[in-house]
């Protein structure tokens, strides 16, 4: 990787490819993952369990990067983000933060709203129940 925004646009890439241990490894091994209202997870053993955790209870994951910002070891996304299991799955906003130091990300900060996570989780229950 040669800039910040390609090892996070690589990092989702793994993720949505459910690839969670490569991802993993584009983690510091200090890392910090904020979620608006969540704990704070630190460290890459952690974070990437968590990440490994998901694909093992076949959890989703997808998103669509809208916009991605970078400046110097800086790089913003927003992006729409899909979480789901079998025929459910909930889409929403998501604000995202990332610092990456010598081809790693150091920050993972990810920003959204209650309210739109919530009216995501209502439009994927009415899709599965209409199992469209």
């Amino acid at each position: 990787m040669t800039t910040p925004e390609a090892v996070v646009r690589s990092f989702f890439d793994l993720l949505v490819d459910r690839r969670a241990a490569e991802a993993a490894e584009l983690l510091a091994d200090d890392v910090v993952w904020r979620n608006t209202g969540l704990p704070t997870v630190r460290g890459a053993r952690r974070v990437g369990g968590l990440l490994r955790d998901m694909e093992r209870r076949a959890i989703s994951f997808s998103a669509d990067l809208h916009h991605v910002a970078a400046s110097g070891p800086v790089v913003l996304t927003e992006r729409t983000d899909y979480l789901g299991r079998g025929r459910f799955a909930a889409d929403f906003w998501v604000c995202g933060t990332f610092r990456v130091e010598d081809g790693r990300i150091t920050l993972w900060d990810d920003h959204f709203a209650l309210g739109n996570v919530l009216t995501g989780v209502g439009r994927g229950a009415l899709r599965a129940l209409r199992g469209s």
